[in-house]
């Protein structure tokens, strides 16, 4: 971890960003548990539980192209700071929840704070690669990789506990001030002065948005890239909502001592903190682990990308063939493995070879197009077993199996690319 250690200790601007992330992502496990809660206590509909994951995704799909403009256009910092006060203010309004005919207000409000999550995201993704030096830039994403997943392990295990003892409305009003803390954290940040592009209006984003899209077109190999989010999203978003099910109908940890001591009746809520405690650890220690065995070098993070769907993949064939909540838990740790290599290695890759001025837009498309097949996923998770009435296993089961065919193609793009790859580490461009 020295390294790690290292990053924070000398450079200060990344320092503040990180600590803002640590603060702003253990409010958000706070509210998806309490989120999820809410929803099962007022409904319970299959459907319902998706409805939650996609209006937190699928607003990001529509807006975020817009956001990877303004992201290229004007300040970053500002940008996360507006996005953190305005998400601080979305969030107390889930206190006005109080009933189910107050869903569609819920829905509403979930859809705005990721509406301002789509603003946040390509700015500090863009935002990174501007104030870490190159060499750098693996460290920085492989530990906020692992603050991530420690956030979500520690957020989701309090926020399960915290929701439980004290309220849903006590977890909400914890998110929105770590908004604050980290809106206030954010401002100390210091951003070098870069080229930006026109500051007409923002509201033409999806048509600029053809620039980013444009440049990606030239390089293939890049556009391969920025589509492996979404490609693992499709798989791993079905998921969200399986878990869900599995925590409250397969291994509730209602009547056990650990229940009883903590005054729970109903065991689905701890049962979710502790998957995602086993989300949290495997997200975590997949970027640093396997670094550590392949290192930084871009053919070596590809290798990482292709080992990473297949762990996924496995992992959530694992969910349908076991029948105990500890190996589930190691099914999920094994998933989430997987998935947290892909998203570190893939960002950094983006990081590292895309110039500056069409950053933002880049990570705008790319986070499009993650958050738009992960809206596909999680509606189909939910639909599926309400309509087709088809079982918890017979789902998870689908999405591994697509999973291993979404590795077998990705394997054939990282053998017909390596020449590209290698062409590029040698002289720095791609032809």
């Amino acid at each position: 971890m020295g390294e790690y250690l290292d990053l924070l200790k000398r450079n200060h601007n990344f320092r503040y960003l990180w600590w803002g992330n640590v603060i702003s992502l253990l409010g958000d496990w706070f509210n998806l548990i309490a989120s999820a809660a809410l929803v099962t206590e007022l409904t319970s509909s299959g459907v319902a539980i998706s409805y939650l994951f996609l209006v937190r995704f699928l607003p990001q799909f529509l807006f975020s192209p817009i956001a990877g403009v303004i992201a290229d256009r004007y300040d970053r910092r500002k940008i996360m700071i507006v996005a953190d006060l305005l998400r601080a203010v979305t969030v107390l309004g889930f206190l006005l929840i109080r009933s189910a005919d107050h869903l569609w207000l819920f829905y509403l409000l979930t859809a705005a704070q990721f509406v301002l999550s789509a603003l946040f995201v390509p700015a500090r993704s863009a935002a990174l690669a501007n104030i870490v030096e190159q060499k750098d830039l693996v460290t920085a994403n492989a530990l906020d990789s692992f603050t991530w997943s420690t956030m979500f392990a520690l957020g989701a295990f309090l926020g399960g506990v915290i929701a439980t003892l004290f309220g849903n409305q006590t977890a909400f009003v914890m998110d929105a001030s770590t908004f604050l803390l980290s809106a206030l954290l954010i401002g100390r940040i210091v951003l070098p002065k870069r080229e930006r592009t026109s500051a007409s209006s923002a509201a033409g984003g999806w048509l600029e948005l053809k620039d980013g899209i444009r440049y990606l077109w030239h390089f293939p190999f890049l556009l391969g890239i920025s589509f492996v989010k979404a490609a693992g999203s499709f798989v791993w978003g079905a998921i969200n909502v399986l878990e869900v099910s599995y925590a409250n109908l397969v291994y509730p940890l209602s009547g056990t001592a650990f229940t009883r001591w903590l005054s729970i009746e109903s065991g689905g809520t701890a049962t979710l903190g502790l998957i995602y405690v086993a989300s949290g650890l495997g997200t975590g220690l997949g970027p640093l682990l396997m670094r550590r065995w392949l290192g930084d070098s871009k053919k070596r993070l590809m290798l990482g990308i292709s080992i990473g769907f297949f762990l996924t993949a496995t992992g959530i064939l694992g969910l349908g063939f076991v029948n105990t909540l500890p190996a589930f838990l190691i099914a999920t740790f094994v998933r989430t493995f997987g998935t947290g290599t892909i998203w570190v290695f893939s960002a950094v890759l983006l990081q590292i070879m895309v110039p500056d001025h069409v950053k933002g837009r880049v990570f705008g498309f790319e986070f499009a197009a993650l958050t738009l097949t992960e809206s596909i996923s999680v509606l189909a998770a939910g639909y599926t077993q309400d309509a087709f009435g088809w079982s918890l296993v017979t789902v998870s089961n689908t999405f591994g199996w697509l999973g291993i065919v979404v590795f077998l193609l990705l394997m054939i793009f990282f053998l017909t690319t390596r020449d590209k790859l290698h062409r590029y580490e040698t002289n720095g461009q791609f032809s």
